[in-house]
């Protein structure tokens, strides 16, 4: 495909995908965005981008020598802001079409609803990138220009030592479009395009690992925490508040239509910066229930949970330090890095079992339907962790004389590998890290992990 036909596909899906990405200034953004969980923004996770989209801070990266210099970056990504899925379109629908008909009350809010919003979501959406989606991947392959300037250069991109990698699903190559279009227009090229890989093994490990498949996304039994609470007191508190809001009866507002009116106050925000006036039927307090409630369900379907959620991303794990380590070959024998930058980009649940493999964000208890009082200042939130164009960063430095040392960035920010103290202000050794994971380096193998249990036959 030529360069000019690749360029146009990206303008006319800018174009198809709807709203501007325009950040709105903080006194449009609710009070509970951010509870958003997978559904919040990046910018509610790095205020500092609400007034400039593009500005970095350099001082987060923390080489301990001034010698030290990047050989190689390791960018795995979730893809950007989306349409709701057809699933949760279809609950919004339900929720709108009973406020329409059985809601009464004199608030501002509430005839907004009535008589100017309308359901303008489809289900033929079904969770693809949006506009905003687009200018979350080009900013960001700004921002990692800046932040790391001798590594996404347009040298490297023009000699093939930048790859990419996506999973299938169209706002996955869609993000990847959008990540590239960053840095071509920010380097003006318009004489070469580049090539990107479809790899779902990689990306999309969990369809692929029939013992995740079978014990956890198939298993109505895995979310059992989840479903307890949203039949529990704190969300029954809240499905009361917002029907006593609306004045319909109680039995109209389940936890199904909470969540609707919830990922409709998100949505509005994250596609069309828009503070929606469905946000009105929330508190913070009320943010906070529904935030736990979906933490809940990432906790247990993608997180610590159940063991084999993090297991099944064994094969991304050894991808990345395959390609660290081939990096660091490299640069001990003297040779240029072949792959300067890695660019792979995915789901939140291809992040969250890989973050939850490396031991980040655990905390002391599980996350149960009975500890949500207890658990007001966990780790585990995934409103911090994964909205959307949510980024894990590793960064190999050489300082000099075999040293090599290796920092992880979450979302842009410093973070702590686990088990290995706090390194933020002496960033751990290659060596170190890699000992730290031993046991996952030589132990953590896909094929075992997601092989069946064998059954006994019956007799």
């Amino acid at each position: 495909m030529s360069t000019t036909m690749w360029r146009l596909i990206i303008v006319h899906f800018s174009a198809i995908v709807g709203f501007s990405g325009c950040v709105p200034n903080s006194g449009d953004i609710p009070a509970i965005a951010k509870y958003f969980t997978t559904k919040g923004r990046y910018e509610e996770v790095n205020p500092h981008l609400i007034e400039d989209i593009l500005a970095v801070n350099r001082s987060v990266l923390q080489p301990p020598f001034p010698q030290c210099r990047e050989i190689h970056l390791t960018a795995i990504i979730r893809h950007g802001t989306r349409y709701p899925t057809s699933k949760n379109v279809k609950k919004m629908q339900t929720l709108y079409d009973i406020v329409k008909s059985s809601a009464s009350g004199r608030e501002s809010w509430l005839r907004e609803i009535q008589n100017e919003w309308t359901m303008w979501y489809t289900e033929d959406m079904d969770g693809r990138l949006v506009q905003k989606g687009v200018s979350d991947h080009k900013n960001l392959a700004v921002r990692l220009s800046k932040l790391f300037p001798s590594l996404l250069t347009e040298e490297k991109l023009r000699a093939g030592l930048i790859k990419f990698t996506t999973s299938s699903k169209h706002r996955c190559v869609n993000s990847t479009l959008s990540f590239k279009a960053g840095l071509t227009e920010l380097w003006a090229i318009e004489d070469m395009e580049f090539d990107h890989t479809v790899n779902d093994a990689l990306m999309r490990f969990f369809d692929s690992c029939p013992r995740f498949v079978e014990e956890v996304d198939n298993n109505p039994s895995a979310l059992t925490e989840m479903d307890r609470f949203k039949q529990g007191p704190e969300m029954r508190r809240v499905t009361e508040k917002i029907a006593d809001r609306l004045r319909v009866s109680y039995e109209n507002i389940t936890d199904d239509m909470a969540e609707a009116a919830f990922y409709l106050c998100a949505y509005e925000l994250a596609i069309k910066t828009v503070n929606s006036p469905w946000c009105r039927l929330f508190d913070e307090v009320d943010a906070q229930v529904m935030e736990y409630s979906n933490d809940l369900k990432q906790f247990w379907k993608r997180g610590y949970g159940h063991d084999i959620n993090s297991k099944s991303s064994c094969i991304l794990f050894h991808d990345m330090f395959s390609r660290l380590e081939k990096a660091a070959n490299e640069n001990k024998s003297g040779q240029q890095v072949t792959e300067a930058v890695t660019v792979q980009i995915g789901h939140a649940e291809t992040l969250l079992p890989l973050l939850t493999l490396l031991g980040f964000f655990k905390d002391s208890e599980a996350l149960t339907s009975t500890n949500y009082a207890t658990q007001s200042g966990r780790s585990f939130r995934t409103s911090l962790m994964l909205p959307y164009a949510a980024n894990l960063l590793l960064v190999l430095y050489d300082c000099g004389q075999g040293d090599l040392r290796l920092q992880p960035l979450l979302n842009e920010k410093a973070v702590t590998f686990p088990g290995l103290g706090d390194q933020r202000a002496l960033i751990p050794l290659y060596v170190d890290v890699r000992n730290n994971y031993r046991a996952l380096l030589n132990g953590c193998d896909s094929e075992t992990e997601c092989k069946l249990a064998d059954r006994p036959a019956h007799g």
